[in-house]
């Protein structure tokens, strides 16, 4: 595995979250989305982040990942920047489809990349609803590789259903 991270200290307490650079890098988003899509078997998921110039490289790194987990094709709703509100309401709007929101906290000189995976109820996915299992893909190089282009997946903007929280 290129950059492999510490799995135990960035996938923990319900969250994907680290100090960039230094314990989480982009590829990280990339690896999570893959193994997100796998572990809960779905072909939908909308996605939202928070405009931080840091989280946009994250944001299309997961996104990429996503759409290229094994032979899932999965759909990424792309909501753009929006706030936990408004992917929870996409979630539900777009019938019950699970989530991911990307965010970056700045302090002094550095910056704490999170990651939160949502369920298809909207509860946040904890280590006993899949979060350990991706923590275990990752740890053991089992991240899933990208498909071929049949069983690809593809992005769709859907800043529409974002709208004011």
């Amino acid at each position: 595995m290129l950059n492999p991270i510490n799995t135990d200290v960035v996938i923990r307490d319900g969250r994907v979250a680290g100090t960039f650079p230094g314990e989480i890098h982009e590829g990280v988003a990339w690896w999570v989305a893959s193994c997100f899509v796998v572990t809960i078997k779905t072909r939908q998921l909308a996605v939202a982040h928070d405009g931080h110039p840091t989280t946009a490289e994250f944001h299309r790194r997961f996104c990429r990942g996503a759409i290229n987990a094994n032979h899932f094709a999965c759909q990424i709703s792309d909501l753009g920047a929006a706030d936990e509100a408004q992917l929870l309401r996409a979630m539900k709007d777009l019938g019950d489809t699970p989530g991911a929101l990307l965010t970056t906290t700045e302090d002094e000189d550095r910056q704490l990349v999170t990651i939160r995976l949502y369920d298809a109820q909207g509860q946040q996915v904890a280590d006993e609803t899949g979060l350990a299992a991706i923590r275990d893909m990752i740890a053991a190089d089992r991240v899933p590789l990208p498909v071929n282009d049949q069983a690809r997946g593809r992005i769709i903007d859907r800043r529409d259903l974002a709208g004011e929280a």
